[in-house]
């Protein structure tokens, strides 16, 4: 597998999600992706840029796109310093929040990923890669 291309944003504000967002799609798109698969991509970015940013305190994200042979990827990883998952298996439940929100966001962009992993423990942050393929 190669990274042909790699770019790194912040997550600081609501206006970073945006850009997260706005940068997932431009890489979907230049690695060749369809309509629906450019949105599953863009849809579980901005689930895990907003959990950087409310629950991890703010962070980054790496964009990569990849390649491994004909098949053409884009890698996302979202790297916060946050507090940590206390219980990553209970944070993947569907329907599980630690706030207001609908549960959605870990286990809703690993379902949207070809590619998911986490690792996270109380008070060493965490890091989401998620990768999909065409």
């Amino acid at each position: 597998m190669m990274t042909i291309h790699r770019s790194v944003l912040p997550i600081r504000s609501q206006e970073d999600i945006v850009r997260v967002r706005q940068a997932t799609r431009e890489n979907a798109i230049a690695q060749g992706f369809s309509l629906v698969d450019q949105t599953k991509l863009v849809t579980a970015a901005s689930e895990l840029a907003r959990n950087t940013l409310d629950y991890g305190n703010g962070g980054e994200v790496e964009i990569a796109r990849l390649a491994d042979g004909p098949r053409k990827g884009v890698r996302l990883t979202f790297v916060d310093q946050g507090p940590g998952i206390e219980d990553i298996q209970k944070a993947l439940t569907d329907g599980y929040s630690s706030s207001s929100g609908l549960g959605l966001g870990l286990s809703g962009a690993r379902r949207l990923s070809n590619e998911f992993s986490i690792d996270s423990a109380p008070g060493k942050g965490t890091q989401v890669m998620i990768a999909r393929w065409r």
